[in-house]
């Protein structure tokens, strides 16, 4: 019995010995990791330095934290600083629908991505339809948050704030708070902090002060329902939750007009098509019309159930979409143009940093994707996915509190 142990406990020594280099590199990159993110300045890092940080953070993440896709910032340094630094313990607990390293190579002022086969005009339309909540491959499903049934509570005052000189890093911007798809690029002077926010999003208001114009919610994908789902119950569905916001839209003073029609019917590759034709004629019969929103319900595993927690209400994480009609191997869509991409990305970072500033972990990464999605209607023009097929309808709708005020903090207050 005892050469057993003896022989258990050399084992178990030379598991840890074995261990010990990597648990070194570990507590290493770590350290240097959040170090730099802290200090916020990387413009005179060196090459070499920079790419094997970034290879070992990425690995890092990967074997360590295979449930956390984004953390407020979604790197390691981003989750322990969050965690250590900022105690936000109850930020989003779920797998990013496509954990990406956002260190990304940066050359000449674009994000590099990888390059894509030409599409023909038709089969952008179908991509387009498809691809902005596509199913991600099964992972480990994250331990769900503790359901709390009390009413979300908003935050009077910013919890986090954000410097100017941060927000005016190209890469510390893009590592906080985009996500880029691989089909397309972002060029630095289209990602300026400084004009985003110069862009006054404020609606037209009267001399009473009341809201001059109005806000339209749609739903490209009307058919996109929640975990909790009843056949016939549109209150379970993406259309529901568009209701629950016009009605808080319209408590805080906005004009609203909610379009239910439903576009999808007939399949998801021509329902921006449909949608077109809709928001058109819609247009011309409300010129008043000054914000577009499109509501859509994110697609993931069936292992994926995306929560986070605002002021101590279980919630679905929101993202905001912007397309840029512009893709890595053709550049710019001619034939998708968007006179008003630059209004659309300051509007939705306006969205993402107050989010960030108000209501720390409720909101994804702003993604970035290569197509159009109608938003060149207006310059105020927005496309929101709320949670996924995985998330209760309820879940949804606790969102809409959050996102509600923060619609009334950028274009009203």
């Amino acid at each position: 019995m005892r050469s057993v142990i003896r022989q258990r406990k050399k084992k178990g020594k030379k598991r840890i010995r074995k261990k010990l280099p990597f648990l070194a590199l570990l507590l290493f990159v770590m350290v240097a990791t959040l170090g730099l993110q802290l200090n916020g300045r990387r413009k005179n890092r060196d090459d070499a330095k920079y790419y094997a940080r970034a290879f070992l953070e990425k690995k890092v993440n990967a074997s360590l934290f295979p449930a956390i896709g984004y953390h407020g910032e979604d790197t390691l340094a981003g989750v322990l600083k969050s965690l250590f630094v900022n105690g936000n313990t109850s930020q989003i607990m779920a797998k990013e629908t496509e954990t990406v390293s956002r260190l990304k190579e940066a050359e000449e002022g674009d994000v590099a991505t990888e390059i894509e086969s030409p599409l023909s005009y038709e089969q952008i339309l179908h991509e387009e339809a498809h691809d902005e909540n596509e199913p991600q491959t099964e992972d480990t499903p994250p331990e769900e948050v503790k359901r709390q049934e009390e009413e979300v509570q908003l935050s009077q005052a910013k919890l986090v704030e954000y410097s100017y000189e941060k927000l005016s890093d190209f890469d510390y911007l893009i590592s906080n708070f985009y996500l880029v798809d691989k089909t397309t690029t972002i060029a630095r002077e289209q990602l300026n902090a400084a004009e985003m926010l110069a862009k006054d999003m404020h609606m037209q208001k009267n001399e009473d002060g009341s809201m001059k114009t109005s806000i339209l919610i749609y739903h490209t994908h009307s058919q996109e329902e929640y975990a909790d789902h009843v056949e016939g119950d549109v209150e379970s569905t993406v259309i529901g939750v568009g209701n629950y916001l016009a009605a808080l839209l319209e408590e805080k003073g906005f004009s609203v007009i909610h379009d239910t029609g439903a576009y999808d019917l007939e399949g998801r590759s021509t329902a921006y098509t449909r949608a077109a034709e809709s928001l058109e004629q819609i247009l011309a019969e409300h010129p008043e019309i000054e914000v577009i929103i499109d509501l859509h319900r994110d697609g993931v595993a069936e292992s994926t159930h995306m929560q986070t927690e605002v002021n101590g209400t279980v919630s679905a994480p929101i993202m905001f979409f912007n397309g840029l009609s512009h893709t890595t191997s053709t550049g710019d869509i001619a034939y998708l143009p968007n006179p008003y991409i630059a209004d659309n990305l300051a509007l939705s970072f306006q969205l993402q940093l107050a989010a960030a500033e108000y209501y720390p972990g409720f909101t994804r990464p702003i993604y970035l994707k290569g197509y159009r999605y109608n938003m060149h209607y207006l310059p105020k023009s927005l496309l929101v996915e709320v949670g996924a097929q995985t998330n209760t309808s309820e879940e949804a709708k606790n969102a809409m509190v959050p996102l509600a005020d923060l619609l009334y903090k950028v274009l009203a207050e």
